[in-house]
């Protein structure tokens, strides 16, 4: 039986690891982002949160001098142990920060901004 599943994302997301801090009213908590894009993520963790909720993340990246600040994020789904974030407020040196980790670990074959026909 063929995969009829469609990938609605604009971006793709990477698969990776990092370390996270994240809070909302009126909750914090800490986890691994289990996969990034431009435009978002998804988050393992043991903290129970609501889909709709506003929040903010740090996420520690490999180099110990940075990380990435997402001012405001939004989460669309929940599952488990994991949610998924659509950034939607991303502070300049973050984007760039974050446009530079995710060309970095794209393969060759994939594209960062699709080209629409």
């Amino acid at each position: 039986m063929a995969d009829t599943t469609v990938n609605w994302r604009i971006h793709p997301r990477l698969p990776v690891a990092y370390p996270v801090i994240f809070g909302g009213a009126p909750f914090v908590g800490e986890g691994m982002v289990s996969d990034l894009s431009l435009s978002g993520c998804s988050v393992t963790c043991e903290r129970t949160v609501l889909t709709g909720s506003y929040i903010k993340l740090s996420v520690v990246l490999p180099d110990p001098t940075s990380s990435l600040f997402i001012e405001l994020g939004k989460i669309r789904w929940v599952r488990e142990n994991a949610f998924g974030v659509e950034f939607i407020r991303v502070p300049t040196l973050t984007r760039h920060r974050l446009d530079r980790v995710v060309s970095g670990q794209l393969s060759p074959d994939q594209n960062l901004f699709p080209v629409l026909l």
